[in-house]
């Protein structure tokens, strides 16, 4: 067997090889006396066929199956003698095996990049310090507080924190986009629900009102029908209502579980969720800016085979979540180009990750993949069969061992990277939007 491998674009690689005849012509004689001792033929005794005769009748058939199989054994032979790790399956060209000139063919493939264990001593990594603090309970409060609220009906002009209880109907081009009118609709007029600019209309208005006015919808809007073009609305107003808050009192407390019922043993249940909440976002928060660290130290072709199949694990991933909301997944195709940039970052991480899991000699603790198993379980009511599910399903197993390892690679990382401690608050790390937005309007 011949073999010679050629250098392609990027990590692709041509593998050339070739058999001399007499390997072909050596399988096919020993195939055809196989099959002449078992053959059934017209005129001829079973076992007693001339050779030369099932030779004539079979042998195109025979020489086609050898070729076949001696094409996928020694690809792999070639494969290992070269010294190739293949990131994607083979794909055979100018396959030519006309009798007399032996085999000859190309496997074409791309394979895994080289990877070496990047310089993490002296790696620069920020890591953020935070605490629950007694305004991060407050605010939850009156957040739960929000939650609960009921309301009620006044006598006066709707403010922007008011709701209000309205038959509308809408027009485009002649045609209705309402399917007629929509009666006792709710608007909170705070919400966004039903679009800024159609809220902002309602504002100042008073039970009994009847208003007419026209919105003209951005042109990003997903209703094609109204997509950059002027929407007339009839609305009449049937009331305007004031939220009002929940008292907390002992009904409102037990209402979230705290049995006790008095406010220092419901803040204390508060805190508790909070720094449990807030240690998840450290963890996350360090570990990214670890994995940022780490493909910031050096650069890594990572084979386009990987990225395409992390790119549909991620689009798969995000149709099970749209389903899970009750929305049609194949209604919402997935742009390729959006997804690849996070499939290309996850390749490369997992490529990384690998070869330090390998040149470290790590192993995920036993005692941490218990940890977070019981962790888990402990959010369901039969916590016990939950734990037994995951040590019974080796595929789910593998998955808890292998985020546990990859935490385990991170504290590798830190215990030798220069790592400088951050302060920040629970609000700039879990509500990093809305502390960026009122940041901007002070």
């Amino acid at each position: 067997m011949e073999v010679s491998v050629e250098s392609g674009e990027g990590l692709n690689r041509r593998l050339k090889v070739a058999l001399p005849e007499e390997q072909i012509e050596g399988e096919v004689t020993d195939r055809v006396a196989q099959m002449a001792r078992t053959v059934n033929m017209p005129g001829f005794r079973r076992g007693k066929v001339p050779t030369k005769v099932v030779r004539r009748r079979f042998g195109k058939q025979i020489r086609d199956e050898i070729v076949g199989e001696l094409v996928r054994s020694t690809l792999q032979d070639a494969i290992v003698q070269e010294n190739l790790r293949p990131a994607s399956s083979p794909t055979i060209d100018e396959l030519t095996a006309d009798p007399g000139d032996g085999v000859a063919y190309q496997a074409v493939f791309e394979v895994y990049p080289d990877v070496s264990v990047p310089a993490v001593t002296g790696m620069k990594v920020e890591r953020p310090l935070a605490e629950v603090a007694d305004p991060d309970v407050d605010k939850m409060i009156e957040t739960l507080r929000e939650q609960r609220k009921t309301w009620e009906d006044v006598e006066r002009a709707a403010l922007t924190t008011d709701r209000m209880m309205v038959d509308f109907s809408g027009e485009c081009e002649g045609e209705s986009i309402t399917n007629g009118k929509a009666e006792q609709v709710p608007v909170e007029l705070s919400a966004g629900r039903m679009g800024e600019s159609f809220e902002e209309k309602l504002v100042g208005a008073s039970a009994g009102d009847d208003l007419n006015f026209e919105i003209v919808f951005p042109e990003s809007s997903p209703d094609e029908r109204i997509a950059g073009k002027p929407v007339s609305f009839e609305v009449h107003v049937h009331s305007v209502q004031e939220s009002v808050l929940p008292v907390i009192d002992e009904e409102f407390i037990k209402g979230f579980g705290v049995e006790a019922g008095d406010d220092a043993s419901f803040r204390e249940e508060i805190r508790g969720n909070l720094t449990r909440e807030l240690q998840d976002a450290l963890r996350a928060t360090t570990k990214k800016r670890v994995m940022d660290a780490l493909l910031d130290s050096g650069s890594l072709e990572v084979p386009g085979a990987l990225v395409d199949g992390e790119v549909e694990r991620i689009a798969g991933q995000r149709r099970m979540e749209l389903s899970q909301q009750g929305i049609d997944p194949e209604q919402i195709p997935f742009d390729r180009d959006a997804l690849e940039p996070e499939a290309r970052r996850r390749v490369a991480l997992g490529l990384m990750l690998s070869e330090i899991v390998k040149d470290a000699e790590l192993r995920a603790d036993p005692d941490a993949v218990r940890d977070r198993i019981e962790s888990i379980a402990s959010t369901y009511d039969e916590s016990d069969k939950v734990v037994n599910f995951y040590y019974s399903n080796q595929e789910r197993l593998q998955e808890i061992e292998s985020a546990v390892l990859e935490d385990q690679v991170v504290e590798w990382i830190l215990e030798r990277a220069d790592v400088s401690d951050t302060e920040t608050t629970f609000d700039e790390l879990l509500n990093p939007a809305q502390t960026t937005a009122q940041d901007g309007d002070g």
